[in-house]
């Protein structure tokens, strides 16, 4: 899949809740808060009771950055096992 549609992807389910799964299976489900051309920033739901308080949390702004390349990647690599 095209960077280009990749992004425009992450556009349109923007303010939607998504699962992500990486390379190494670990799994990431949140809400999309921000999205620019390099980054997608998810905002982490169901974090099973241990959360990350009142303060603190991932720095600026909320949720935390995952690559484009990484997303693509991920959709690339589903095209070839499925």
């Amino acid at each position: 899949m095209p960077y280009s549609n990749m992004y425009n992807l992450c556009c349109k389910y923007h303010g939607q809740m998504v699962r992500i799964t990486g390379r190494d299976g670990k799994v990431h489900i949140g809400e999309i808060t921000r999205v620019n051309k390099d980054y997608v920033w998810l905002r982490p739901r169901n974090l099973g009771g241990y959360g990350y308080g009142f303060f603190g949390g991932y720095g600026r702004g909320y949720g935390y950055p995952l690559a484009l390349g990484f997303i693509t990647g991920i959709v690339l690599a589903s095209a070839f096992f499925w």
